[in-house]
């Protein structure tokens, strides 16, 4: 008695294939902004232990630098200048520096292998971790403008203009740190890259741009920091203007947007190699 196989009898390829469990289908990719709350929640409890004595670090170097320029600077307009610069600084050591060597640890660590293998867009990654790090300069921005207030004798009215010039020039150097930090082929020259952004933060941000050179005044106009730093300063007058103020702000956004878009496309350019 032979035995006939199910494939060749009437049908029996059909039955074969209708038995056959039908393969899952892949869920779709998480949204944007469920994606973004996710890492951001995940990037902020990682990084707080770790980035807490940093930020002591960064908002204690940016009062030693007033307390110094106290000792040039009298008061008015230079002033001004030192204060808000002193306190956007704070944004540019965390959001642009830190930024900078976090990617570039994880660049070189294969950490982005493991974001490439989640189902989230590329932009949640990079605006997650960006935004994680710039709220961490939010406390140390604000003690150190009422500090270098209180030390140069300015009006404590328009502070809350911080809550527009901190995320704004946040956005800009945190999308700035994280493309220095993917492009760079190399953790130590992503670091490097990242303290010298910040070094430029410092000299151009921090020093009354009357006392520049053209040259190096050209050069401030180049730095995103700077906007921010001038739109807090022109709220210390006593009739400030504001027209100007929200110009400034309007450039920080547009740079925030744009550099955070590269810092997208290095993402998946990084994340592909």
């Amino acid at each position: 008695m032979s035995v006939v196989p199910a494939e060749v009898l009437p049908g029996g390829a059909l039955a074969v294939e209708e038995a056959a469990p039908e393969a899952a289908e892949l869920g779709p990719r998480a949204r944007l902004w469920p994606s973004l709350a996710a890492v951001y929640r995940a990037q902020l409890s990682r990084a707080r232990v770790a980035r807490i004595p940093l930020l002591f670090v960064a908002t204690f170097q940016s009062i030693g630098i007033m307390i110094l320029m106290r000792g040039v600077v009298d008061g008015g307009g230079e002033a001004q200048a030192v204060v808000a610069g002193s306190a956007v600084l704070v944004v540019a050591f965390v959001a642009l520096n830190l930024l900078a060597q976090y990617f570039g640890q994880l660049r070189a660590s294969g950490g982005l292998d493991h974001y490439a293998t989640l189902p989230v867009p590329p932009a949640a990654v990079v605006l997650g971790a960006a935004g994680a790090y710039a709220s961490f300069t939010v406390p140390g921005t604000v003690v150190t403008a009422v500090f270098g207030c209180a030390l140069f004798g300015l009006p404590l009215a328009h502070l809350w203009i911080l809550i527009a010039v901190i995320p704004l020039a946040g956005a800009a150097l945190a999308g700035l740190g994280a493309a220095l930090g993917l492009l760079a082929p190399r953790p130590e020259l992503a670091t490097l890259l990242g303290q010298l952004g910040m070094s430029a933060a410092l000299l151009l941000g921090v020093l009354p741009p009357e006392r520049m050179p053209e040259a190096v005044r050209l050069a401030r106009d180049l730095l995103p920091s700077t906007y921010g730093v001038e739109a807090f300063a022109r709220t210390f007058g006593p009739h400030p203007d504001w027209a100007h103020v929200l110009g400034d702000l309007a450039v920080c956004g547009v740079v925030g947007v744009i550099s955070l878009a590269v810092a997208t496309w290095a993402y998946r350019r990084a994340a592909v190699r």
